[in-house]
């Protein structure tokens, strides 16, 4: 039971990879359709919407390629390193609950390589779409576009800082990975308690880390697009957006796992823990959600409140902006707010698949108004982009959990998972 394996076999990949091509065929698909059907204005729609802070007089293709490489990034990468926070966080706490899951979000820290690799690359190809705070004439004061206030933060958001920043979140995110999964394999070797407390001390490490650098990313990935506005509740908003999102996705592989025969000491009392963690983090979204959004509306400054205007009076971003709150708040907290609903794994993959769904659209809308403006979209190119990535995505997260046993064995607390009760 303890040494049962993941078997990644020809027929699940072969399943992935068609996501994968089929992800390709839309992304042409979308490509082709805007190149001739004259940009962001035919076949896949368009719309009218406030254009504030700068950016693109003309639309290309690319641009909205750009953007959508983008989100994707964003939001894979903080799939990826909440797994690894989800890992640490269980160490850091000593909780033993967690030991028959916790290969699942360990495996999900594979992708912070690659990652990295794709948020670097689009960022030096793209990134002059996507950042408006790039254009050199905005710090040149004898060029009639300057722009004193994205001057002033020129000692921040610069080329050279920017990749260095970048360098050092997934370096020192996978350095920590790294850190704590030869640990954990070692474990299953040697047994004892060394190779534990030594996880204890790298998961405090990366957790004190990742305080801080889950703010400073998501200042630079996300809430530098709109370079002229700010908020003090944006680094908790996107960790809660990533906290969330991760969850839901850990939930749903660990469930699709249990239904296939796989890490069979997995119990309804760990779906139940699993169910509360989803349900308890999607009120933390909505509470950041709201805090940010009455701060700002209570307020009215003009500067701060161009961000709620842009999405809620646009006529396209608008019902996605309230299909956001429906499918991060409203529906995971009414299916899963009594017990039962919590430990049966018909809810938990509804959920936990509306969760993630919804999420992408959060970052979406967090990232394409402003980036696009009036040329942003919702189709083939979206859809193909996503798939793509997920398709990546599932090769390297299944392909790390089949390299090691599904349980591990050698945990000094896995008798206590073994029994959880609550």
């Amino acid at each position: 039971m303890t040494a049962e394996n993941f078997n990644f076999n020809a027929g699940l990949k072969k399943k992935i990879a068609i996501v994968g091509i089929v992800g390709v065929v839309l992304l042409v698909l979308g490509i082709v359709f805007l190149i001739f059907g004259g940009g962001g204005h035919a076949a896949e729609g368009a719309h009218g919407a406030p254009a504030h802070g700068g950016g693109h007089s003309e639309f290309h293709w690319y641009d909205r390629l750009y953007s959508n490489l983008w989100i994707n990034n964003v939001f894979f990468t903080g799939l990826s390193v909440i797994g690894l926070f989800f890992v640490a966080l269980q160490y850091a706490a000593q909780a033993g609950w967690s030991v028959a899951i916790k290969r699942i979000p360990e495996a999900f820290g594979a992708w912070l390589p690659f990652a990295g690799v794709l948020m670097l690359a689009v960022f030096l190809v793209g990134g002059h779409t996507i950042f408006h705070w790039t254009h050199d004439y905005l710090y040149d004061e004898s060029d009639p576009r300057y722009d004193a206030i994205i001057a002033g933060k020129q000692g921040y958001l610069n080329y050279p800082f920017y990749i260095i920043r970048m360098l050092v979140y997934f370096g020192v995110w996978y350095l920590m990975y790294r850190l704590i999964r030869r640990e954990s394999l070692a474990e299953d070797i040697n047994g004892g308690v060394v190779h534990y407390h030594k996880m204890v001390k790298y998961s405090t490490i990366f957790i004190v880390f990742f305080a801080i650098t889950s703010s400073t990313s998501a200042w630079d990935w996300t809430l530098s697009i709109d370079t002229h506005w700010f908020s003090t509740m944006y680094g908790w908003y996107n960790f809660a957006s990533w906290f969330v999102s991760g969850l839901a996705a850990i939930t749903l592989v660990v469930v699709l796992l249990r239904e296939n025969g796989y890490i069979t000491i997995v119990s309804s009392e760990h779906l139940h823990d699993l169910g509360k963690f989803v349900f308890a983090f999607s009120i933390f979204w909505a509470y950041i959600w709201f805090s940010q959004f009455m701060l700002i509306y209570y307020a009215n400054i003009p500067e701060e409140s161009i961000y709620f205007l842009e999405r809620l009076s646009d006529d396209y971003y608008a019902p996605f902006f309230f299909m956001n709150l429906i499918m991060n708040f409203f529906f995971p907290f009414l299916v899963l707010m009594t017990r039962d609903s919590k430990r049966h794994t018909v809810f938990l993959k509804l959920v936990c698949t509306v969760v993630l769904i919804g999420q992408w659209l959060n970052f979406y809308l967090m990232i394409t108004p402003a980036v696009l403006r009036e040329n942003g979209g919702l189709g083939f190119i979206e859809l193909g982009t996503t798939m793509i990535y997920l398709a990546a995505f599932l090769f390297v997260v299944l392909g790390n959990l089949a390299k090691a046993p599904l349980v591990a064995k050698n945990h000094p607390m896995l008798q206590e998972s073994i029994h959880h009760h609550t």
